[in-house]
């Protein structure tokens, strides 16, 4: 059987980040992708936002990780070639009743460490842009937008250049804790594999739960309940009317953060996404859904031509909290909790999990082997 130092689930975002910081040439480092490419769920299919850290609450991994996060992302990218840029955001509200939230955001985004938003007035927005119907807004300078491809690319290229190994179509089914190690077997390119690993990163997402159920002694009290909740993006034709990011108020219990208006690096205005949870995962988008998209973008964009409206692609968060539920903070969870040396597991990382994925890794190597 062959034997590896450390071995990383799942190649997203964040497992790539885990391997670019763990792998060095004096040890063997596996990633291991059940899908034919990197990064095929979570970390392909979101906003491509760099957030600033605003919504979180203050002293969470969320909050803590977002801010690290942000600013490693940001010298990563200029570091790597990664295509982005800060663009800023715009966080509006739209009715004056709506202003409160807009000024609890602004203090919990500097209990978090956050640097002061910009109080920008009625109008100054309209000098800023036009386009939108809003009474209030808080700037944002420091949120930003990626190519999520490049950036996990350059990741795995970081993995790769320290003696990293990826083998992709490879699901793993189950872990076993022995004495020495972890004997880790699956299947990969339909094919039945065993290896053996010193320790195990388990980055593995929307499947990070059902692969704890498949590790033996991991006892069941320590995997938290996962909640599927899809995400769906309209894109917009034409020239976007927008020079910023525009967001509206968050949705109860930050479940969402409102149906916003986004741009890729190509200037493609997309709006979303929305928020439902489902049993299972599924990524179609509905046509059907414009209606409800421009009743929500209409709020703050009334010019929108709904016409212009196209489906794009869905999401789906690993959240760990359920449908009127308060939210969930990440989970970086170690053998101080589950008993069993040598194993990470990472649970519920959704956004900001792009943003925080460097300083995710980060906090991982610490507790690493």
């Amino acid at each position: 059987m062959d034997s590896i130092d450390t071995l990383v689930i799942g190649g997203g975002a964040v497992g790539l980040a885990c391997a670019a910081r763990l792998a060095n040439p004096q040890q063997s480092l596996l990633i291991v992708e059940a899908e034919s490419l990197i990064g095929s769920h979570t970390s392909s299919r979101n906003s491509e936002v760099i957030h600033a850290g605003i919504y979180y609450a203050p002293g969470s991994l969320k909050a803590q990780l977002c801010l690290e996060g942000r600013e490693r992302l940001y010298s990563w990218c200029a570091q790597h070639q990664v295509a982005h840029r800060k663009i800023g955001k715009l966080l509006v509200a739209v009715t004056a009743n709506e202003i409160s939230r807009l000024d609890a955001l602004a203090s919990n985004a500097i209990a978090s460490g956050v640097e002061p938003l910009q109080e920008i007035s009625r109008a100054q927005l309209q000098q800023l842009e036009p386009a939108v119907s809003a009474v209030a807004a808080l700037y944002s300078p420091h949120t930003g937008i990626i190519d999520s491809h490049e950036f996990i690319h350059s990741l795995l290229g970081a993995a790769e250049r320290q003696g990293a190994q990826l083998v992709l179509n490879t699901r793993v089914t189950q872990l076993q804790r022995t004495p020495d190690g972890w004997i880790v077997s699956g299947i990969s390119a339909g094919e039945p594999f065993q290896i053996k690993a010193q320790q195990v990163i388990n980055a593995a997402g929307l499947f990070a739960q059902q692969l704890a159920q498949q590790t033996s002694e991991l006892p069941g009290a320590t995997i938290p309940r996962l909640h599927l909740c899809q995400g769906r993006y309209f894109s917009y034709s034409g020239r976007s009317p927008f020079n910023h990011l525009i967001y509206p108020m968050p949705e109860a219990n930050n479940a969402g953060l409102g149906v916003h208006a986004t741009l890729d690096m190509g200037g493609q205005l997309r709006f979303g996404p929305d928020t439902e949870y489902i049993e299972r995962i599924d990524y179609n988008v509905d046509a059907q859904l414009r209606d409800a998209f421009a009743a929500a973008i209409n709020r703050y964009f009334p010019a929108l031509d709904s016409a212009r409206l196209s489906p794009a692609y869905s999401g789906i968060r690993p959240k760990l909290s359920g449908a009127g539920e308060p939210p969930a903070d990440f989970i970086i969870q170690t053998s101080a909790i589950h008993g069993l040396e040598g194993l990470i597991n990472l649970y519920g990382i959704e956004s900001p999990g792009l943003t925080a994925s460097l300083a995710i890794a980060d906090r991982v190597a610490l507790y690493a082997k």
